[in-house]
């Protein structure tokens, strides 16, 4: 697999290129600059759409397009390197957008001999793609549409002969064109951003990939030398040797909670009373059967849940995750981890993503209680907040696109301006992408990651980790800027190599380390020093920018949802933190000049040149 002459090691050297119009496909070599300059993944994938999708593209048309790329540490034995991840222009947000997952589809997309796929155009019928290893059909799915995900996996190892092949699918919620729709890789999301919207737009309803051949690299003795010394790490790591896989993510309840910065109520606490009946604790005693791992990963902080009892019996699923705990639990006043299992179930099912749609309830359930919709609106339901039953039905209502579920599934933000009455307030978003499980109000430089995020309302755009662990101090302004920039940069160079967060105090925890430099040149021989592989990340999230600029961002949408601004949190261990308008601008003028942007937010002509993009400053700078 893959091309003798590609210089570096660890790459497949190939993209996959299909034109759903025509069925043509292309195996396209990759460009060894472009492997160094934008190391792989999303760098790759945010410079290609830049070359190749037009400024403001309606995300449903067959001009956008959506990329499966896996990075060059993906399908090797490096710890936790088993992102695969999906770029589009995201009906959301109506710009560049990623989202990433798990699992083992994108090591199988290398062992077939590419780092990406990319779709092109629209198939005239449903169909999907059928990878076996240099082998590529595009086969027809009419009988598949309409199937939920785990049908369609099913059906689809069954036809091509193979119950190990991995498999991409929408389901329902992507076919409907549902703007919370993600594409689900086994059992695993890539949820944010309503991509599978796009890809039930292309009338594409899978891709299955099954590959034979291997990831080489250049020296094994050296890569076996770093291999080992990240388990050394892991190992004296005590969250991620001890806690992380008993617990998973869903340790985090009670640590936000603890902290009094877990969303409650659509965002109006974020201390939950009720917080115990939907923690790790609760999911130990009631449902977990047993930890689960994505490919080469020691940790195992996925769990496998079986309910064994009550009105949700029988539900058998991959988590809840901790923000799904938040945006079906918290967000919701839901205090039943049956309950939000069986609803993130659905959202699996479906295809949808789980925080979207527990956000749209919450809002729901807010402009229910201030007689915003009545039940005239909700189907005679009660939306009020802890009706459990009501949320797991409006989840469902959301998927099918049937009375209220049909408002909510265009998302929090277009749900608010069509239902209006003032519902704009509380409706939870930002840039379009509702706020995920971590406050803007109590961490200063998470509030500035949400602002100037490119994908407004994910938290893997800046993060928490510093200012909940204590890292830094969160009760401050001061040094926030460059704390984010860096925060930015480990980001998306961790997600161009394909590696996983939950590893981030591994790779950082508060900016770009030696440690994941010294991955990428063990597995590709690239020899890149700690600034380089510095000025690479610099240069994706500066293209990412470039982007959109172009689609029309700049510092008028690098805010945040009105309530984390104008109402403090009002009681528990962080009462009375907000971020104020005052604040927040002193923070972005900082953030804009360590970037090198200027005081609109838009990349400067020189700095986009030393980048090397100098096409992107000429269409910034016309």
């Amino acid at each position: 697999m893959g091309t003798t002459n590609f210089p570096y090691g660890s790459y497949a050297g190939f993209l996959l290129r299909v034109n759903l119009n025509t069925e043509q496909i292309e195996r396209e070599p990759v460009s060894p600059d472009l492997a160094r300059e934008f190391i792989g993944s999303l760098g790759m994938a945010a410079r290609l759409f830049y070359r190749e999708v037009p400024a403001r593209t309606d995300p449903f048309t067959e001009k956008n397009k959506l990329m499966i790329m896996a990075g060059p540490l993906v399908g090797t034995h490096i710890p936790a390197a088993s992102r695969v991840g999906v770029f589009s222009r995201s009906p959301l947000t109506e710009t560049f957008f990623y989202s990433h997952a798990g699992g083992h589809f994108g090591p199988e997309m290398k062992y077939a001999g590419i780092d990406g796929i990319v779709l092109e155009g629209k198939a005239p019928h449903p169909v999907y793609l059928w990878i076996n290893d240099e082998r590529v059909e595009v086969r027809p799915a009419r009988h598949l549409w309409g199937k939920r995900c785990s049908e369609t996996i099913h059906a689809i190892r069954e036809e091509v002969g193979d119950d190990r092949a991995e498999v991409a699918v929408i389901g329902p919620s992507g076919e409907s064109l549902s703007r919370l729709a993600c594409v689900i890789f086994g059992v695993r999301a890539a949820g944010r951003g309503g991509l599978g919207a796009v890809m039930g737009a292309k009338n594409v309803k899978a891709v299955a990939v099954r590959g034979r051949g291997a990831v080489e690299v250049p020296d094994m003795a050296r890569f076996r030398e770093v291999i080992d010394g990240i388990y050394e790490k892991i190992r004296a790591n005590p969250a991620l040797s001890k806690v992380v896989p008993k617990y998973g993510t869903p340790g985090l309840v009670m640590a936000n909670n603890t902290l009094g910065v877990l969303g409650t109520r659509n965002w109006q606490q974020e201390v939950f009373e009720e917080a115990q009946g939907i923690n790790a604790d609760a999911m130990v005693e009631r449902i977990k059967a047993r930890n689960k791992a994505c490919f080469a990963c020691p940790v195992g902080c996925s769990t496998y849940s079986v309910i064994r009892e009550g009105k949700y019996k029988g539900t058998v699923e991959e988590g809840p995750e901790y923000e799904n705990l938040f945006s079906m639990g918290s967000m919701c006043c839901i205090s039943s981890v049956d309950a939000v299992s069986h609803a993130e179930w659905l959202c699996d099912e479906y295809g949808m993503d789980a925080i979207e749609a527990g956000v749209c309830v919450a809002f729901a359930m807010e402009a229910y209680e201030k007689g915003i919709l009545g039940p005239g609106d909700t189907g005679g339901l009660e939306l009020r907040f802890g009706n459990e039953d009501a949320m797991v039905q409006v989840i469902n209502m959301i998927a099918r696109r049937e009375g209220l579920g049909d408002v909510l599934a265009e998302g929090v933000r277009r749900a608010a301006q069509k239902i209006g009455k003032g519902s704009e307030a509380f409706a939870m978003h930002n840039k379009g992408l509702a706020v995920a499980g971590h406050s803007a109000r109590g961490m200063p430089g998470l509030a500035l990651g949400y602002a100037t995020g490119p994908r407004g309302g994910s938290h893997h755009d800046g993060r928490p980790s510093g200012e909940r662990l204590g890292l830094l101090e969160r009760n401050t302004i001061e040094g926030k800027a460059a704390y984010t920039a860096k925060i930015n940069d480990l980001m998306v160079f961790t997600d161009a190599l394909g590696l996983c967060h939950i590893l981030e105090g591994i790779w950082g925890p508060l900016e770009i380390t030696p440690v994941s430099v010294e991955c990428l040149n063990a597995a590709t021989g690239m020899n890149m020093s700690l600034e380089e592989a510095r000025r690479a990340a610099d240069r994706i999230w500066n293209q990412i920018r470039a982007i959109m600029v172009l689609d029309g961002h700049s510092r008028r949408t690098d805010r945040l949802p009105r309530r984390f601004m104008e109402e403090p949190i009002p009681e528990g261990p962080s009462a009375g933190m907000h971020i104020t308008d005052d604040q927040l601008n002193r923070m972005l003028d900082e953030y804009y000049a360590y970037r090198g942007w200027n005081d609109n937010g838009i990349p400067t002509r020189e700095r986009l040149e030393r980048l090397g993009l100098a096409d992107a400053a000429a269409d910034l700078h016309k």
